[in-house]
């Protein structure tokens, strides 16, 4: 799950809680839980998105440790969500602007009718698993996140579609026969949700064994010490941190806010990057007219700095 408007930077320890879920199951109720949900989250000074549809619950929030102790025992009080899991990390200050409780159609948008993990999906592979069932010659890898997400990291030897967004993913599975050359399909994702809704996806193309990494690429880097990892690069996160690497320490990144890509150190020496404006990513796809945009927003919130405050555009 997205969510732009980020503002602090979390760090290793902090007074807020930083919160992750995802749980897929068969919510009718979805349209009448969420104003109850928005209530419980506004009473106890929580902030961040959480997605309801009929498949399920998904997103990240944050507050004190007490208040996400009450949103996750008032989620798992209700059947649907009896065995939801979270992942952890802490922040220095809330990292959220807001709290917003949204009704979606999908709480991952794959955009194919009918695919329902609830259903059907692929076999749980624990971190510690991993590196096995992917050293496997009879083993295709297949990364399920956006091209800007891999460009940063991706694991050794792992497929990459090459994918703008998780809505692209069920096409690139079609026009690749190949992938049915080996008998076993492995997929991951950076909390785990897209590669098992991608599993249910292969499971009704007719791949049988497929398999995903229990709680993402996050829950590996948090587990697998770096000396026997398989993992490469950084693993990009959507929050303003926005790359971790092995136990979930802060990495070297930074976000161009203008095409909202991660950028190295290096590339932030670039005659091409200008702060908020652009980046050598994307400083040939953008207008002038755009730049000058960009730059009085980026002025705005230089104003808003100065006096204290957030601005909504940082």
């Amino acid at each position: 799950m997205t969510e732009n408007q980020t503002l602090a930077r979390p760090e290793a320890a902090g007074p807020f809680l930083v919160a992750a879920l995802y749980h897929f199951a068969r919510f009718e109720r979805c349209e009448s839980f969420r104003e109850p949900l928005q209530a419980l989250c506004d009473e106890n000074g929580i902030k961040g998105t959480l997605l309801l549809a009929r498949e399920g619950i998904n997103g990240t929030v944050a507050g004190t440790d007490e208040a996400i102790a009450r949103l996750l025992a008032y989620l798992r009080a209700q059947p649907e969500f009896a065995h939801l899991e979270h992942k952890e990390s802490r922040a220095s200050k809330m990292p959220f602007l807001r709290m917003k409780v949204r009704l979606k159609k999908e709480i991952v948008t794959m955009g194919v009718d009918n695919i329902d993990p609830n259903r059907i999906v692929g076999t749980y592979v624990d971190p510690k698993d991993w590196n096995s069932l992917i050293s496997d010659p009879e083993t295709i890898v297949i990364d399920t996140r956006n091209d800007y997400e891999t460009a940063i990291g991706i694991f050794k030897g792992a497929v990459d579609p090459q994918t703008k967004t998780f809505r692209e993913f069920p096409d690139w599975v079609r026009n690749n026969p190949g992938l049915h050359n080996k008998p076993k399909i492995a997929m991951y994702c950076t909390g785990g949700i897209r590669c098992e809704k991608a599993t249910a996806f292969m499971k009704e193309q007719g791949f049988d064994e497929v398999y995903h990494l229990k709680g993402g690429i996050l829950k590996y880097l948090e587990e697998v010490p770096a000396e026997e990892s398989l993992w490469e690069g950084a693993c990009f996160v959507f929050d303003e941190r926005v790359s971790v690497e092995h136990g979930l320490k802060e990495g070297n990144h930074k976000l161009c806010h203008a095409c909202r890509n991660p950028i190295t150190a290096e590339e932030v020496t670039s005659p091409l990057y200008e702060e908020g404006v652009s980046c050598s990513k994307c400083y040939h796809t953008r207008t002038e007219e755009d730049r000058l945009r960009y730059r009085q927003r980026q002025h705005q919130i230089a104003l808003a700095k100065k006096r204290g405050e957030k601005h909504i555009g940082s």
